[in-house]
């Protein structure tokens, strides 16, 4: 089969880099790269040889894929439309800001019989790909996902920014479904909650505690589970796994072994660029389908909705403090 012809659509912090990884796959050819603002593609599109456009209607009947990395409100939107022109479609994480125009790609999708993957980037992370084969029964998590400030993503929270990350590898590492979330946040130097933690606990008893903030000193990514006689620990920023395990010595004594995982190294957006490629020829399932990113989303949003209504009691609280 030919290279397949593709797209970028938003070429900001995070869809210029699928413009660059793209540029280097084998079996893909970047036909342009589209963003509206002045310059911009232009810029991106420059270095690697590739056309660049502002109006995401010049690419139809031009790609056979495209990657949207556009603010989330114009998910479902620009997804739609080129999933009725028959083209696959990567959107990056959260697959939309509500769960109606989630439905809406799903349908599209569906209709069309295109491909439609969720950019929920962690999966392609080798620790995380390590410890999948060794998950059993999960008991507990705790999560925390820390970064400094940064202009971008602010049409959205701190949950639906940074969160959904681990949200999307709990739900993929848990089977059972959630049956209770309690939630808090806050909006520090937007108008938005830029920290946030909550907690969740699913049917079958395991239970998450998860952090998320965009307004830390230092960037930490680490996700720790425990099951039966161990305790994981996974950083995503060093792609390793340390696993503590109890075991029986030779005369029956309990001691702590440690055991670390150190998968090859590997770009997670290349993995996660080619698995849609993959997809999109029809060579493999769907890496993380629409269905599993309207999973992680409502999750998000019923974390949303309790951190924003504890925030509102919190302010409640305090003005009703000041006038007494």
């Amino acid at each position: 089969m030919d290279k397949i012809r593709i797209g970028v659509v938003g070429v900001g912090a995070l869809g210029q880099h699928h413009a660059r990884v793209y540029s280097t796959l084998p079996d893909a050819t970047l036909v342009g790269v589209v963003d509206t603002r002045p310059g911009r593609a232009e810029e991106i599109a420059g270095p690697l040889a590739t056309q660049s456009y502002t109006d995401y209607r010049q690419l139809f009947g031009k790609v056979d894929a495209v990657s949207i990395a556009t603010p989330t409100m114009l998910h479902a939107e620009i997804g739609e439309q080129f999933l009725n022109q028959g083209v696959s479609v990567l959107v990056e994480k959260p697959i939309s800001h509500t769960l109606a125009d989630a439905d809406r790609l799903i349908r599209a999708a569906q209709t069309n019989r295109c491909v439609l993957q969720i950019g929920h980037l962690e999966r392609f992370n080798p620790a995380i790909q390590a410890v999948r084969q060794i998950v059993k029964r999960p008991l507990f998590f705790e999560a925390h996902r820390m970064g400094l400030f940064s202009p971008r993503s602010l049409d959205i929270d701190v949950i639906l920014d940074l969160m959904i990350h681990d949200l999307d590898i709990i739900s993929l590492l848990v089977p059972a479904p959630p049956v209770h979330v309690e939630a808090v946040g806050i909006a520090i130097l937007t108008r938005r909650i830029d920290i946030a933690n909550a907690r969740i606990q699913f049917a079958d008893g395991c239970v998450a505690n998860v952090t998320a903030s965009r307004v830390s000193t230092e960037k930490i990514r680490k996700l720790r589970f425990f099951q039966a006689r161990e305790y994981i620990s996974v950083d995503y920023a060093r792609q390793d796994v340390a696993i503590f395990r109890l075991d029986g010595s030779p005369s029956g004594a309990l001691q702590i072994v440690r055991q670390s995982i150190t998968p090859p190294h590997r770009e997670p957006l290349d993995a996660e660029l080619g698995a849609f490629l993959d997809a999109a020829r029809g060579r493999s399932p769907v890496a993380c389908t629409g269905a599993e990113g309207r999973k992680t989303l409502e999750l998000a949003l019923q974390i949303l909705e309790r951190a924003e209504k504890a925030q509102a009691q919190a302010l409640n609280a305090v003005t009703d403090a000041k006038d007494a």
